[in-house]
């Protein structure tokens, strides 16, 4: 079953030789989409819901991006994805303009010159990842990861953040066997024994910790992994009022959260099926945010960067502030609070 799991994914540097065969593809869906605005026509907005739990699901829960877009001549197509590697594959062949992605994707993709940017920060991350070994494991520490079988999605936050783990304790990636599976494969694979660990993102983390499936290693250092907001570029230069838009309406929903705490839990709870008081933990637990970069968090996007160049995921060095614009979320943030 892993074998055919392995198959069937796409490795994330193999992004780079489908851009030469797709953007013209993305160029194109781009111009169809000003020429209907200039008929008249309802533009487009294809928005990635990027895993489950995030301020996207209580925007369509509420309705809030189609009402705010159709006042600006515009509707959302949403899409969802499990992980950052797919949403970078439609977002080279024109499938999504706005979404988020975490380092490894996000890193990646700029590296690749994938056609996007960095429009704003929504968390750094530092406590998004963990590796988890069942409870009955003879795994106690990192160390003990040596030539053992790890499940996680190649190219994801969760990759980048074992590579850098493993560092801090001495191993590489080279001391073990990894598996890429996406999430779902990955918590079925582990669940039935076929991984020695697992490495995952809330709210998988709370649930098998708090169900006492599992355990979380500790990791020995503290790691960022910034969530960046992204647009594609074509999109954004030709709806620059809808990248701003659609950035209020997250503010929108990350306030909301924080204000209906139960609420947003139960619906959350909806979507994945997991309880809601596991949820409720991970939401408090949560530092999202919208905001511009930070200093802090470009250093780190820039540590892991050149880490990624390091174990052959990147082709060339690169400056990732470069591809940062924060004027999107400037304007979003200062009519946000008028």
């Amino acid at each position: 079953m892993l074998k055919i799991a392995q198959k069937l994914r796409l490795p994330i540097f193999l992004l780079l030789a489908l851009v030469v065969m797709v953007t013209g593809c993305g160029s194109a869906s781009e111009d169809l989409q000003s020429q209907a605005s200039e008929e008249g026509e309802l533009v487009k907005v294809r928005i990635a819901i990027n895993g489950n739990l995030n301020p996207l699901v209580l925007a369509q829960e509420k309705g809030w991006l189609e009402g705010e877009f159709e006042k600006l001549g515009a509707e959302v197509e949403w899409s969802k994805f499990t992980s950052g590697p797919p949403v970078l594959e439609a977002l080279v062949s024109g499938r999504v303009d706005l979404s988020f992605l975490g380092d490894g994707a996000s890193i990646t993709g700029l590296s690749n010159e994938l056609p996007f940017e960095v429009v704003g920060l929504i968390g750094e991350g530092k406590n998004l990842n963990a590796v988890l070994v069942p409870v009955e494991s003879d795994i106690k520490t990192i160390l003990d990861l040596k030539g053992k079988t790890i499940g996680l999605a190649k190219g994801s936050t969760s990759h980048v953040y074992l590579i850098k783990v493993l560092k801090e304790n001495g191993l590489s990636q080279e001391d073990i066997t990894i598996i890429n599976l996406q999430p779902e494969d990955a918590r079925a694979s582990f669940e039935a024994g076929q991984l020695d660990a697992w490495v995952t993102i809330d709210p998988n983390i709370t649930l098998y910790v708090e169900q006492k499936k599992a355990i979380a290693l500790e990791a020995n250092t503290e790691v960022y992994a910034p969530i960046s907001m992204i647009a594609h570029s074509d999109f954004a230069n030709q709806h620059p009022d809808l990248v701003i838009e659609y950035l209020k309406q997250f503010k929108r929903s990350l306030d909301w959260q924080s204000e209906n705490m139960d609420e947003a839990a139960n619906i959350y709870s909806q979507q994945t099926k997991i309880p809601s008081d596991i949820i409720k933990l991970v939401l408090e637990r949560s530092s999202a945010q919208l905001s511009v970069y930070s200093e802090e968090a470009l250093n780190a996007q820039q540590a892991t960067s050149e880490i990624l160049l390091e174990n052959h995921f990147l082709k060339k060095p690169l400056l990732f502030k470069d591809g940062v614009n924060d004027s999107y979320v400037l304007q979003a943030l200062q009519q946000s609070s008028n």
